[in-house]
């Protein structure tokens, strides 16, 4: 029996097109989940060998419930990522007019990239959310809904009419995925990497935020990623996601990832992994003084240094 990823469904979904994309699923039985938090679950319980599942859109940011996913529970670590352009259809039973519609579906996430159109065009419509955008497709072959918002290509699938296509409130939108599995030993580095964390303050004080920054800045690292998400302890709470550049192996990331875990209350590393954005071609020059020989030269000098050979 194959090996399985689990995805966010059912099928149809923008996750499942993006998740094709990877070589490995031609040889992966590839489970539709009913939402991000079963398919994750799938992979703590062993399941499934790995989740692929949505975690930022260019839109909005952090999608909240994978981030949050991530931050609680039994670790997990990430290890692929996939960018995927997004624009939406409308799509509807056959025969419905635009008049017709009422009641329109989809993933929360796709609000905010058809709010504008929604007002434009539909501005009375009640607005429902969804498990998925494919799973706002199927409400709508099922009568629940008028209208869902979906790919495309998910017309057929749940024998609906794509009545207006190209929807979207800002050009070369992208959804980011990842591919998520249990803690292992991170792929060796490509040469244009992100390495992803979630950081606990210790404890609230002036220049916290900025003591935890300055980890990543006095080692030139720069930051990709910086979403706060409530603890649960409390208003004001907040724990810190973020996703700088670089490997773990890199010396600079790991000084800053040891000097996180000397000052912070808690540490998740959620994995090292290669950027789907850039290759090692197209990475910028290293500032000076960040380069792993820039490192180790430190190191050499101070080593020399107690003994005395300076």
């Amino acid at each position: 029996m194959p090996a399985s990823y689990a995805y966010l469904g059912p099928e149809g979904t923008f996750t499942e097109v993006a998740l094709r994309t990877l070589p490995e699923t031609a040889t992966r039985e590839l489970i539709p989940y009913v939402s991000v938090q079963s398919a994750l679950d799938a992979v703590r319980t062993g399941e499934a060998e790995a989740a692929f599942v949505p975690i930022e859109n260019s839109v909005e940011g952090g999608i909240t419930t994978t981030l949050d996913e991530l931050v609680a529970g039994a670790p997990l670590m990430i290890y692929r990522e996939v960018l995927l352009s997004i624009t939406f259809a409308l799509l509807v039973r056959p025969g419905t007019k635009l008049s017709d519609i009422k009641t329109v579906t989809a993933h929360p996430a796709a609000q905010p990239q058809v709010r504008n159109w929604l007002k434009d065009h539909l501005p009375d419509a009640v607005w429902e959310s969804a498990a998925s955008n494919a799973d706002g497709a199927r409400l709508v072959q099922e009568g629940r809904y008028d209208a869902a918002f979906a790919g495309e290509f998910a017309a057929a699938r749940y024998g609906l009419e794509a009545l207006e296509t190209e929807i979207h409130d800002r050009e070369n939108a992208q959804t980011r995925f990842v591919l998520v599995g249990r803690p292992a030993r991170p792929a060796a580095p490509s040469g244009a990497d992100k390495t992803s964390v979630v950081i606990w303050q210790r404890d609230d004080h002036p220049g916290g935020l900025r003591d935890l920054l300055g980890q990543f800045a006095t080692r030139g690292i720069n930051l990709m990623l910086l979403q706060s998400r409530p603890t649960g302890a409390g208003i004001g709470n907040y724990c810190f996601c973020i996703d700088a550049e670089g490997h773990i192996s890199d010396r600079r990331m790991a000084e800053a990832l040891m000097g996180l875990k000397r000052i912070c209350l808690q540490v998740r590393y959620l994995g090292s992994y290669p950027r789907a954005d850039l290759t090692a071609a197209d990475v910028r020059a290293l500032r000076p003084g960040t380069s792993d020989e820039a490192f180790a030269s430190a190191a050499d000098w101070v080593a020399r240094c107690q003994d005395g050979r300076f």
